[in-house]
């Protein structure tokens, strides 16, 4: 027997993979399992190459319990080690600067394991005692066992072994009894080894009898050494896709469609990426893609290998040019990384590119689907939309469906306003801004819907790549103010009249937490609504980018601003106004006399003021201006009280605001009731 100490420069490794590498522990089962199958593929190597001409059998790796003496066994019938191999393979663990490079990567179990090689030595992480019991594939090879305590001190013996190969037998700690359970075992050969090149078994199958499960004579297999993504996509048909992604996905709707990577050169990479159906926001998951090295499992946190916004794809990558033990730096750093990440776009925007032009109409009925996916591209990546800007769509209230220079050619011509600017009409919700819409399209003007997640944003970003360009929601304004194509009619009603209208309406709005009402009168014409409300579009968009966007908190804090025109041209408005008249003319008459006289009397004195300096202007007179502006304030409050007295007696005023606010979805609980049972006793009937 001969004993001795692992080489290594610091006598502190074992409790470093211990302690540092704990929180990744699990990753332990996938080093072994892979090393048995590197060992198996060796095999298969000199086989190919003549120099191993015996016979291979039955290459399957087994993974075994046994609870009763706490262990876990992992083995192989690959090459084998000899002697020599395990003196240079396990015993000389080659570290220079142990001690400084354990201190910066200890808590990064990937970065310590890939850096050195460390793999079967992650045993350790959950085992008091790991012992290898070998043979070589080569003649005359002696079987060997090796065994170790986790400390620096191992045996190495011959031993007995009848087939070539290696079992790794792990002693479970009293800290790690979890992998020791068979449903954690199976789950993290699931996890790490479901699709590994060489078939491997936990187990035997097992089935009902006779009430109870008993175990059969066949293997469990856990994994596919064939996945379809290593397969030549000219062998596959759509239905082998939907069947790999059930498998991966199990509980998912059926892809919209997939894209199957497969290039060589100048680096290594195949895969097989699914665009999913999005029913919700819900849905919106990223670490769907699965990232493998030679069928390896590494991780789904994919970011910087695939572009953000195709993070929301599912699906698989595989590339042997990402080491197994991939950590985060390296992935910042590589350059084969940041040229599969441009390859990655180039096709997937190659393929949707392709779907667009060989079969447009499959592409319109998946658009709605498949925008969330492009629009979070062309927004996140210029390279991206560069390509996307062909074959991304606007789809209009009518259901149609146009690429950007479509569109641009459709409603140049009735869309541009008087000073050239193109004016891209849109809806968020179709339902509720239903008469918004109607009102545009009877106008002539086509209307866009754009109610994705993304949309605020696109639309801002639209407006910065379209030229002399902007983009205005239907509700934003009176269809007569969307596109100013002319200087606006001004109203002829006189100014006491549009200031009644203004403080008849403002004094019955309700009162709604964080929303404000500003009230003007316009003349709208008198097909048009009696009253409108509108929110301006640059406040509205700012509230909904601070929803979505760090930095913009206050906007959302900002209350949310709507205008209320009353039209003056509408018949019910000058009926309003007529009835006012009759209630009110002989009270405000005199008041506003006063209010004009004030007027003029503070005219007067401003205008005698004019170029003196402060210290010239005598207290007497700024005595009398300040008395003059408190009297006009006060007649102005007794003037509006009188209307607003009339206003809340007039049933049709708070009709017409209650009929506005319903078409914006703004009248509910006490108010709605009180809509109702005020237009029950508006309808006529006999008394």
């Amino acid at each position: 027997m001969q004993k001795g100490n692992i080489g290594v420069t610091t006598e502190n490794i074992f409790p470093v993979i211990k302690k540092f590498l704990y929180s990744d522990h699990e990753i332990f089962l996938r080093e072994i399992v892979s090393n048995a199958v590197d060992a198996t593929q060796k095999l298969k190597t000199l086989t190919s190459m003549g120099e191993f001409k015996g016979e291979l059998g039955d290459l399957t790796i087994q993974v075994k319990l046994d609870k009763e003496n706490g262990t876990l066994t992992i083995s192989d019938r690959g090459v084998g080690l000899t002697d020599e191999e395990i003196e240079k393979y396990i015993n000389q663990i080659a570290f220079s600067g142990a001690n400084d490079f354990l201190e910066k990567y200890k808590n990064d179990a990937n970065a310590i394991i890939g850096h050195f090689g460390l793999g079967f030595y992650s045993s350790f992480m959950v085992s008091k005692k790991v012992e290898i019991v070998t043979k070589s594939y080569k003649e005359d090879a002696s079987a060997m066992k090796w065994s170790c305590d986790g400390s620096p001190e191992y045996t190495l013996e011959e031993t007995t072994k009848e087939e070539r190969g290696t079992d790794i037998i792990l002693y479970i700690d009293d800290e790690s009894k979890e992998f020791l359970d068979e449903n954690r075992i199976s789950s993290l050969l699931k996890k790490y080894c479901s699709f590994l090149p060489v078939p491997i078994a936990f187990g035997k199958k097992k089935e009902w009898k006779d009430g109870k499960e008993v175990e059969t004579d066949e293997y469990n297999i856990i994994n596919d050494p064939n996945p379809l993504w290593t397969r030549k996509p000219s062998e596959l048909k759509d239905e082998d896709y939907k069947e790999f992604y059930r498998k991966l996905y199990p509980m998912s709707d059926e892809p919209l469609f997939w894209i199957h990577l497969n290039v060589d050169y100048p680096f290594n990479l195949t895969g097989i990426l699914y665009f999913p159906r999005i029913k919700s926001n819900l849905d919106l998951t990223k670490n769907k893609i699965q990232l493998y090295s030679n069928q390896v499992y590494v991780t789904d946190s994919v970011e910087g290998i695939v572009p953000d916004f195709l993070t929301l794809l599912h699906g698989v990558i595989d590339s042997p040019d990402i080491p197994l033990n991939v950590s985060r730096s390296y992935l910042q750093s590589d350059s084969n990384v940041k040229k599969i990440s441009s390859y990655i776009t180039k096709k997937v925007a190659d393929r949707l590119q392709a779907i667009f032009k060989n079969d447009r109409k499959q592409f319109e009925e998946k658009w709605d689907d498949l925008k969330i996916f492009i629009n979070y591209g062309m927004l996140t990546q210029d390279d991206f939309y560069d390509k996307a800007k062909n074959f991304a769509l606007l789809k209009d209230s009518d259901n149609k469906y146009y690429t950007f220079e479509e569109y641009q050619t459709l409603i140049k011509e009735n869309q541009t306003d008087k000073d050239g600017t193109l004016i891209y009409l849109y809806s968020s919700n179709k339902e509720e801004q239903y008469s918004f819409i109607e009102n545009a399209t009877n106008k002539g003007y086509n209307v866009l819907i754009m109610d994705g997640q993304l949309d605020v944003a696109l639309v801002s970003m639209l407006e910065q790549k379209f030229e002399k360009s902007r983009f205005t929601r239907v509700d934003s304004d009176t269809v007569d103010n969307l596109i100013v194509k002319e200087d606006r009619k001004k109203s002829d009603l006189e100014a006491i009249k549009e200031e009644a209208l203004n403080v008849l309406f403002r004094s019955q709005l309700p009162a709604i937490e964080k929303v404000d009402f500003h009230v003007s009168a316009q003349a709208l014409g008198e097909t048009g609504a009696p009253i409108v409300i509108t929110q301006s579009e640059y406040m509205r968009r700012m509230k909904e980018m601070a929803n979505i966007q760090a930095g913009m908190s206050f906007y959302g804090e900002m209350p949310d601003m709507f205008n209320v025109v009353v039209n003056s041209d509408h018949r019910l408005i000058k009926e309003i106004l007529l009835e006012e008249d009759q209630q009110c003319s002989s009270e405000i008459k005199p008041i506003q006399e006063e209010i004009d006289q004030l007027s003029r009397k503070r005219e007067e004195l401003k205008k005698a003021q004019e170029g003196k300096k402060e210290e010239e202007i005598s207290t007497a007179e700024k005595d009398e201006l300040t008395d003059i502006e408190k009297k006009q304030d006060e007649l102005t409050q007794r003037k509006e009280s009188l209307w607003s007295e009339y206003g809340s007696k007039n049933k049709v005023i708070r009709q017409l605001i209650d009929l506005a606010l319903l078409q914006n979805n703004m009248l509910k609980g006490e108010a709605l009731n009180n809509f109702i049972k005020r237009s029950i006793d508006l309808i006529p009937g006999e008394k």
